[in-house]
């Protein structure tokens, strides 16, 4: 996941229906003190819940939106915008 920063606005190179859920998770996670002063992976991070509730909620929503593409119901009418 690579941000493309342009004069104007940034813009994901990723154009995937939840890349931006995820491209938000990964910063979220990022700027935890569990990353930055533990130096532990995010990963590591969410696992323990050593991250913020918005951290937490950001990855039940990026859980959501892949989970809604395995759902029947959802190919015929959409998928749930959570945001």
């Amino acid at each position: 996941m690579v941000l493309k920063y342009t004069e104007e606005e940034a813009e994901l190179e990723d154009h995937s229906p939840c890349a931006t859920l995820k491209a938000e998770l990964k910063m979220c996670v990022l700027e935890t003190d569990c990353c930055k002063i533990e130096k532990k992976t995010p990963r590591e991070c969410l696992r323990s819940y050593n991250v913020p509730q918005d951290c937490i909620a950001l990855r039940n929503a990026f859980f959501e939106c892949k989970r809604s593409f395995l759902d029947n119901r959802q190919r015929f009418r959409g998928r749930k915008m959570l945001f």
